[in-house]
């Protein structure tokens, strides 16, 4: 996983509420178990038109928001399925980070496990969030728990377990293999029943 540690980039205004996994990644496009390829269909179904031309008044397809790496949402986002290919496609497609006023469970924890940093802030920070241009940039600071844009700067919480794998680029297997060496010990002396 990459180290989240700073994000400075554009962002993109998606400010819809209930947007679930069905909505970020159409059930069509899961027959693939690797975590790169998603990206192209991720809102498939906004971002495309019904004969499969390009919807041009979507955001994410306006040439001024090519590039980001920050969404900005609504409420109760990734509701749905437990699947993490939601999770993959907006990593796939470059976002960093989804600030919006809450998430399911499971799509946090997979965002969480996948090096996508979900950030919950209320509803007055997020409208201030949702005026960016462009031509503007949020700045994220993980170690400060801090988003900030223009004059504004906003707390976010974090788990400090996650908090510390997203700084260190770890996910759950780099976290094991801390304790290797305990672990083989463990085995070593354990009584084999076999």
């Amino acid at each position: 996983m990459e180290a989240f540690i700073r994000e400075t980039g554009k962002a993109v205004v998606i400010p819809n509420d209930n947007i679930n996994t069905d909505i970020i990644l159409p059930k069509q496009f899961l027959k693939n178990i690797l975590k790169t390829g998603f990206g192209k269909d991720l809102f498939y179904d906004w971002r495309y038109n019904d004969d499969g031309s390009i919807n041009e008044s979507f955001e994410l397809n306006k040439p001024e928001h090519k590039g980001v790496s920050i969404l900005i949402t609504g409420s109760d986002f990734g509701s749905g399925s437990s699947r993490e290919h939601a999770v993959w496609a907006l990593t796939d497609y470059g976002f960093r980070a989804v600030i919006g006023g809450g998430f399911s469970d499971i799509f946090y924890m997979n965002a969480t496990k996948n090096g996508l940093l979900p950030i919950v802030l209320p509803e007055s920070e997020r409208s201030v969030l949702r005026q960016v241009k462009s031509n503007e940039q949020i700045s994220i600071d993980l170690p400060a728990q801090t988003v900030t844009y223009n004059d504004n700067t906003y707390h976010f919480e974090i788990n400090s377990q996650w908090k510390e794998k997203f700084i260190n680029g770890e996910d759950d297997i780099d976290n094991t293999m801390k304790f290797e060496k305990l672990i083989s010990k463990y085995e070593q002396q354990r009584v084999d029943f076999g």
